[in-house]
C-alpha cells in the first residue's frame, strides 16, 4: 500500500497533520572521514520557545501564566514545517563548514581544498535555502570540483 491507495479523506488527514506540524528544535551532525582521521561536529538549534518541562528553563514563567497563556507560550512559538526546513538548511550549512574547519585544523585537507569546499557549500545551501523560502526544490548543486 502507498499514498496513492488512500482515499481522498485519508490524504486530507495527512495534509492536515503535515500543515499543523510544529517543530521546536533542529539538529544537524556531520562526520568527515579522511585517511588522516575522522572529524565529527554536531549542532542543535532551538527555536524561540519556552520549555514546558517541570524544572526546565522558563518553568517558573510558565507556572505564573494563566492556562490559556501557558498553551500559547508553549505552542505558538514553534516553527512550521517550512520554517524547520529552512532552519535545517541554515544549521546544516554551518555544521558542514565547521566540520571542514575541523578537517583543515587537523591537517586532513589543504587550505585550497577547504576554500573550494566552503564556497561550494555556501553556494549549494544558498540555492536550497532560496528554494525552501520560495517553496520550490533546487535542481542543481555543485560538488566543488573545478
Amino acid at each position: 500500500m502507498d499514498i496513492s491507495d488512500l482515499t481522498e479523506e485519508q490524504r486530507a488527514e495527512i495534509t492536515l497533520v503535515k500543515d499543523g506540524l510544529r517543530i521546536s528544535k533542529v539538529v544537524a551532525t556531520r562526520a568527515v572521514k579522511t585517511k588522516n582521521g575522522d572529524f565529527f561536529v554536531g549542532f542543535s538549534g532551538a527555536w524561540d520557545t519556552t520549555q514546558e518541562d517541570a524544572g526546565g528553563m522558563g518553568a517558573d514563567l510558565i507556572d505564573a501564566m494563566a492556562p490559556g497563556e501557558q498553551h500559547d507560550a508553549i505552542v505558538q512559538r514553534d516553527m512550521t514545517l517550512k520554517q524547520a526546513k529552512i532552519a535545517g538548511f541554515i544549521l546544516g550549512m554551518q555544521v558542514d563548514i565547521q566540520a571542514l574547519g575541523h578537517t583543515l585544523g587537523g591537517g586532513a585537507i589543504s587550505e585550497r581544498d577547504h576554500q573550494v569546499a566552503t564556497q561550494a557549500i555556501k553556494r549549494n545551501y544558498g540555492k536550497l535555502i532560496a528554494g525552501a523560502v520560495a517553496g520550490k526544490a533546487s535542481k542543481t548543486v555543485d560538488n566543488g570540483d573545478e
